[in-house]
C-alpha cells in the first residue's frame, strides 16, 4: 500500500511539473522570459509558487528544463543502424535531417528561438541555455553520425566540420525565414526533398576517401 501511494504521488507530480513547464513556455512566450513572474507561472499552472519552487525550481531552471525538454528530439534515434556503405550512410543522413527540419521548424521551437533572440540583451541566458541544451544536441547528434561513418571508412575529416557542413546544406536559408515570418513550416514531402537534396550534395563534396585516392583516367 505505502509503495502504491508513493508510486501515485510520483505520477501526479510530474503531471504537476509538465503543467508548470507548459505554463512557463506560455509565459515566456506571451510576457517575454525577463517579465515573466513566477507568481504569473503559478497562477497559469494552478499552483503555489512554493509548489513551483519544490517541482521545478527558479525561473531559469524552469526555461533550462523547457528548452532540455524539445532538446531531447535532437537526439540520433537508437534505431539509426551504423552506416556499413555509402547508401545506408545516405539513408541515415537523409533520415535524420527530414526529422531535423520537422523537429526544428515546428512553431513552437521556432518561438523558442524567437524569444532567445528577442530577450538576447535583457536575459542572454536564454541564448546561452539553448545554444547549450538545445542546439548542441543536434550539433551532438550530427557529430556521432559523422563518427560513425569515419570508422566505417566512408568519410575523411574532422566530424565537427563535416556536421557543420551537413547543417548548411540543410537549412540554407530556411531558419531565418521561419524566424522573421516570411515562411511558413515545411511539409514532409519539401521536409524529405530539403534532406534527399543535401545528403546528396554533401556526399559529393565528400567522396569515399579510397575512391577519392583513385587517379581519374586521363588525368
Amino acid at each position: 500500500m505505502a509503495k502504491r501511494k508513493q508510486l501515485q504521488k510520483g505520477s501526479d507530480e510530474t503531471l504537476v511539473r509538465g503543467r508548470i513547464l507548459d505554463a512557463a513556455f506560455t509565459a515566456f512566450r506571451n510576457s517575454g522570459y525577463a517579465a515573466a513572474s513566477t507568481l504569473e507561472i503559478a497562477t497559469r499552472a494552478r499552483v503555489s509558487k512554493r509548489e513551483l519552487y519544490a517541482l521545478v525550481g527558479n525561473k531559469q531552471e524552469m526555461l533550462i528544463a523547457c528548452i532540455s525538454a524539445r532538446a531531447r528530439r535532437f537526439q540520433v534515434p537508437a534505431e539509426f543502424p551504423l552506416p556499413h556503405d555509402r547508401q545506408s550512410l545516405a539513408h541515415v543522413l537523409t533520415s535524420f535531417g527530414m526529422q531535423l527540419i520537422r523537429e526544428i521548424t515546428d512553431p513552437t521551437v521556432i518561438a523558442v528561438f524567437r524569444l532567445a533572440i528577442a530577450e538576447a540583451v535583457h536575459a542572454p541566458e536564454v541564448a546561452l541555455a539553448l545554444d547549450s541544451i538545445g542546439r548542441e544536441a543536434t550539433r551532438a547528434a550530427l557529430r556521432q553520425i559523422m563518427s560513425r561513418a569515419q570508422l566505417s571508412g566512408l568519410l575523411d575529416g574532422p566530424p565537427a566540420e563535416l556536421a557543420d557542413q551537413f547543417g548548411g546544406l540543410l537549412w540554407g536559408n530556411l531558419l531565418v525565414s521561419l524566424l522573421l515570418g516570411v515562411a511558413v513550416q515545411p511539409n514532409s514531402r519539401e521536409a524529405a526533398s530539403r534532406a534527399r537534396d543535401a545528403t546528396a550534395a554533401f556526399l559529393l563534396l565528400h567522396p569515399q576517401p579510397n575512391e577519392a585516392a583513385i587517379p581519374q583516367l586521363g588525368s
